[in-house]
């Protein structure tokens, strides 16, 4: 389990430029080789948690919970699943907003605008990495815990625009037309459009 200690606006943050910047060095806790971690320690926060390749599928979760390199939960289990099994040669877990708590209802009641700010940068760098990114949305009904997370996922697609980004979804949406959650998908489930701009409308 995952408990915030307090609201993230307390922290001194590390940027998501000097995140990746440690991701990049070796670390005596896992291959950087394989993975990619940002920041490269437990925290009360993360940005991006995968493996590397040319041609990740990025999904977006609501928030981190208690995955590391090497100890993957079930989330990521399955996440990675879906990724191979779609012809993709890696993952990247990304999530709405980085704060880390196993429970949803523990996440803080405002948004930390500097998080933010550096979540769309570690966004923005995973999508640089492909010619042509490919966005997994997994938020599932999560979304409507706080006020500000669909507000972040507007902020999300802009990027997206930017790199001409595709949008996907897996299994059924809800009757609000939200994106599944990652788990209790089949094995070999497949990615179907997800036209993000028309949901951004509806929430």
């Amino acid at each position: 389990m995952h408990i915030p200690k307090g609201d993230t606006a307390e922290l001194t943050l590390v940027t998501f430029e000097e995140a990746l910047a440690a991701a990049n060095t070796p670390n005596p806790d896992y291959d950087i080789e394989k993975w990619i971690y940002a920041p490269n320690f437990y925290s009360e926060y993360r940005y991006i948690l995968g493996t590397r390749g040319k041609n990740p599928l990025i999904c977006v979760g609501i928030n981190p919970s208690t995955a590391e390199p090497g100890n993957l939960d079930n989330t990521l289990k399955s996440v990675e699943r879906i990724a191979l099994g779609n012809g993709f040669d890696s993952f990247i877990m990304f999530n709405v907003y980085a704060q880390r708590a196993t429970n949803p209802d523990a996440m803080e009641k405002q948004m930390n605008p500097l998080l933010h700010k550096e979540n769309l940068a570690a966004f923005r760098y995973v999508l640089s990495i492909s010619s042509k990114p490919a966005i997994w949305a997994a938020w599932g009904a999560i979304i409507e815990k706080r006020g500000y997370l669909a507000q972040c996922v507007r902020d999300m697609a802009e990027v997206g625009m930017e790199y001409d980004a595709s949008w996907y979804c897996a299994g059924a949406v809800t009757k609000k037309g939200h994106p599944h959650h990652p788990l209790y998908l089949r094995k070999d489930e497949k990615l179907k459009t997800f036209d993000v701009a028309s949901y951004l409308e509806c929430v």
